[in-house]
């Protein structure tokens, strides 16, 4: 089971250097263009398994919201990839069409998924929109120790405050304010339900 991640930049003109923080999340995931690719400017797709596209957009989003004047939209596309292409933007599968009929679907959400399995769909829909709610107004400061996080699991609180060179109580406070728990858990909800199709 393959995921696509169709994605923009919400105010790109508003900020410089976000390209750079983009490229670097997204060869985290793979290498371009055969697993993504950065299209029309302020555009993107990221193809990969379908387990790790939650994970994968929640880093964007914390990667991209370091700058206080961008988000970003993500459609989240379940399925199949039947044409295999040298650049993704050009192959094809259920998990295409999913991912394109959801981004253009996209209306006050940031992260939507869709599926062959609405049940499936409706839950997450309604947790994604939970959690957005929170997720669209991390400050900066907050994205920043959310981004590190994702990018450090095996560090514990004190060992992420020295590499960010913050108190360990004001990491412990924005993980906090940032939902992270909460957040960790709707990410487990996704890979057992994902797991289970």
């Amino acid at each position: 089971m393959k995921a696509v991640l169709t994605g923009d930049i919400i105010n790109s003109r508003a900020a410089t250097g976000w390209q750079e923080q983009l490229v670097s999340v997204l060869e985290m995931y793979g290498t371009t263009p055969e697993n993504w690719e950065i299209y029309r400017g302020d555009s993107f797709q990221l193809l990969l398994d379908a387990s790790h596209a939650l994970k994968a957009a929640l880093h964007i989003k914390a990667t991209i919201k370091t700058n206080s004047a961008l988000d970003v939209r993500i459609a989240i596309g379940i399925g199949d990839y039947t044409y295999k292409a040298n650049h993704v933007t050009q192959a094809n599968g259920s998990a295409f069409v999913h991912s394109g009929t959801a981004f253009d679907a996209i209306k006050t959400n940031t992260l939507v998924i869709q599926s062959d399995f609405k049940s499936v769909d409706e839950t997450l829909n309604i947790m994604f929109s939970l959690a957005s709610l929170t997720m669209d107004n991390w400050p900066a400061v907050t994205a920043q120790i959310v981004k590190a996080r994702f990018e450090e699991p095996h560090l514990n609180q004190t060992e992420l405050s020295q590499k960010l060179d913050k108190a360990q109580s004001a990491i412990s406070k924005a993980l906090s304010r940032a939902g992270y728990d909460e957040i960790s858990k709707m990410l487990n909800f996704y890979t057992d339900q994902i797991n289970k199709l």
